[in-house]
């Protein structure tokens, strides 16, 4: 173990991308978990705010961070926040050479100097954990809930309610992979292995996932973000809202409520880009969809991003809160170095455009361990794209997937071929060869030869001499040049860069639609009569990106068919902390025909600025907002409700005011 003391480590603080406690003291309270008075509770959860990682500092692990100083070039990222995992129940005691989790926490007091502060837990020890991977089964039994329960989860749950801690917000990543697997790798699938139809039928994940919620739910300055795969996992609907039911499920069992859920976090410790940016699920090559590529092989997503944005808003729809946010782990899906495409593939096939262009460069998207050609991929950062709380690193870099070999240990870590470079592959990863690092140790050991590719791959590049970090200017003149029934043609004005723009980035009501390197895009698959709002963000060959352009709404033209339709718009301040508030605007069809897209509009009585909005496309001029449906949610069945919210700053009165609802 490196020594800490000789490193200086910092408290890293994540601003949005657009812009010691003795151990004595605390024994006795650690024998008991702690329950508050279910009376108390309601009011506790209150206190929590929309997103932890707003105007917060995070805590650096100064045993990764020590780890990566050793390393050459590692002292670029040693002062990155990092995740602690709580992978076993000794992990929650510490050892030799080991912090334990009280140890983390009087760390993470002691940098955040009384600061709004985050620090952040990965809790993974369900029974029989990773049926479908064998690389880390670990040390509980398909059947040890009750040891799960009592030896694990409370004492995490005591832990965290020492009232030492209550300064804190502690964010908590619950059981990595679980839940999904239950959807993909059980029950008659193709993929299904015996390890996970006996946690399926069992329901020990489920109850296990439940109690673990509600338990640390239960203290008033925890956040709890479910595992949600990734979209190279779970992208097809077939998969996805199957999971969502089912992390539902989990939420509304064994004590917990869907309170006790603050998000989701996708692509933890996997390898999927953040962004796709030369090509979209819409095009196509000589007649023939990109969705028909072997690569994208029908998924409905091409990268982290869309698919973190689109879990989100069926979580909402499943009965999920709807200010939850989302977390993407972007700690080696930068995917850089002279291996990144600059450009589209060739138009000769839809392989080959997919393939010559795509940033990710596995074999396959179901290859998850010890990726080689993998990098660094954005810093973390808070509130850096509509619905996303924060880009984090959860697998902290440089620490194993999985041994590479069969290697002896103590641990409950296993052997997985996934983990082995020689291993031509399996049905869950279409029989593609494994792209696993040679000679790994054990899952969560250290693995310099992994953290040092990480670094030389790293995208965004890391900081240092001559290293670019200055954005492009924001596009200008936003404008239509074309409006179709199904379609929309939007020009920009160039925008400038200190060593040029590469590529803008087009959004339809804050989702990522397309990427190009002209000045022009074309938006189709459009409904007719219908408003979208638009923006376009400029982004160099440094990853730097812009602000958003001021938004543009265009109404496309009517289609066939017509009919009335009538909808209603509610209002419903969510926080007001006196600055500024956030709320929700839930839309009901109240006609008898189903609307297939909506409109918004009120009028401020005082100074509110809208200053973010999700779920829709957003025009402000002076005190008039309009707010249109963001495609995705624009259909509303009978009696059915679709919404949007959004954060505004004010100053004086801030009364509600009416809206008014128009749908076609």
């Amino acid at each position: 173990m490196l020594a800490v003391s000789a490193l200086a480590v910092t408290a890293a603080g994540l601003a949005p991308a657009a812009t010691a406690t003795g151990h004595a003291a605390h024994a006795a309270q650690a024998a008991h978990a702690v329950q508050p008075a279910q009376a108390d509770r309601a009011a506790q959860l209150a206190a929590r705010v929309d997103n932890a990682y707003a105007g917060a500092g995070v805590y650096v692990n100064p045993e990764w961070s020590a780890h990566a100083a050793a390393e050459p070039g590692g002292s670029a990222v040693a002062g990155q926040p990092t995740a602690v995992w709580l992978d076993r129940i000794a992990a929650i005691q510490g050892g030799p050479g080991a912090m334990g989790l009280r140890a983390h926490l009087d760390a993470a007091v002691t940098q955040a100097a009384g600061r709004p502060f985050v620090v952040q837990l990965v809790i993974y020890d369900l029974p029989g954990r990773d049926c479908a991977a064998l690389a880390s089964n670990g040390e509980l039994g398909p059947t040890e809930l009750p040891r799960y329960k009592a030896e694990f989860i409370d004492p995490i749950a005591a832990i965290l309610a020492d009232p030492a801690y209550a300064g804190l917000r502690i964010v908590n990543t619950v059981e990595i992979d679980s839940l999904p697997n239950l959807v993909t790798n059980a029950g008659g699938t193709a993929t299904a292995t015996p390890q996970c139809d006996t946690m399926k039928a069992n329901g020990n994940y489920v109850n296990g996932v439940g109690y673990a919620l509600g338990r640390l739910g239960a203290v008033p300055n925890v956040y709890n973000y479910i595992d949600a795969g990734h979209h190279g996992w779970l992208g097809w609907d077939s998969n996805l809202d199957p999971t969502v039911q089912l992390l539902h499920q989990a939420a509304t069992s064994a004590g917990s409520t869907v309170a006790d859920v603050q998000g989701f976090v996708v692509n933890t410790a996997n390898y999927s880009a953040l962004r796709e940016p030369n090509f979209t699920i819409d095009d196509s090559v000589n007649g023939t969809s990109v969705r028909q590529s072997k690569w994208v092989d029908w998924n409905r997503y091409v990268d982290e991003l869309s698919y973190a944005q689109a879990f989100r808003q069926r979580a909402v729809a499943a009965g999920f809160d709807a200010g939850v946010g989302m977390l993407i782990d972007t700690s080696r899906n930068g995917w850089g170095g002279t291996a990144r495409p600059a450009g589209p593939g060739p138009r000769t096939s839809v392989d080959g455009y997919v393939d010559g262009g795509r940033i990710d460069r596995r074999f396959q998207s179901g290859n998850w361990c010890n990726q080689s050609g993998a990098g660094l991929g954005e810093r973390p950062a808070a509130a850096p794209q509509p619905g996303i709380d924060a880009y984090v690193w959860v697998k902290p870099p440089g620490e194993s997937d999985g041994a590479s070999s069969p290697i002896a240990n103590d641990e409950g870590k296993g052997f997985d071929r996934m983990c082995d470079p020689t291993y031509t592959g399996n049905p869950r990863n279409g029989n593609q060869m494994s792209g696993a690092l040679p000679n790994s140790p054990l899952a969560g050991h250290w693995f310099s030869a992994q953290f040092q590719e990480l670094v030389r791959n790293a995208y965004p590049p890391l900081g240092g001499s001559g290293a670019d970090t200055t954005a492009p200017s924001v596009p200008a003149g936003l404008r239509s040049t074309a409006v179709t029934a199904s379609g929309v043609s939007l020009a920009w004005t160039a925008s400038t860069d200190n060593v040029g723009v590469t590529a803008y980035d087009v959004y339809r009501g804050g989702v990522l639609v397309g990427s190009t390197a002209a000045t022009s895009y074309g938006d189709t698959g459009l409904s007719a009569a219908t408003a979208y709002g638009y923006t376009v963000r400029a982004r160099d060959a440094a990853g730097n990106a812009s602000a958003p352009s001021a938004a543009l709404v265009v109404t496309t033209s009517a289609g066939g068919g017509g009919g009335n339709a009538g909808c209603s718009a509610s209002y419903a301040v969510s926080s007001d902390w006196g600055a500024g508030f956030n709320a929700n605007v839930t839309v009901t069809n109240t006609g008898t025909k189903a609307v297939t897209s909506w409109r918004v509009t009120w009028s401020w009585g005082g100074n509110q600025q809208v200053t973010n909005l999700w779920n829709g496309g957003l025009s402000q001029s002076g005190q008039a907002v309009t707010v249109v449906d963001a495609g995705y949610n624009g259909a509303i069945a009978p009696g059915a409700s679709a919404g949007f919210g959004f954060g505004a700053n004010y100053s004086g009165a801030n009364a509600a005011p009416t809206l008014t609802c128009t749908a076609s």
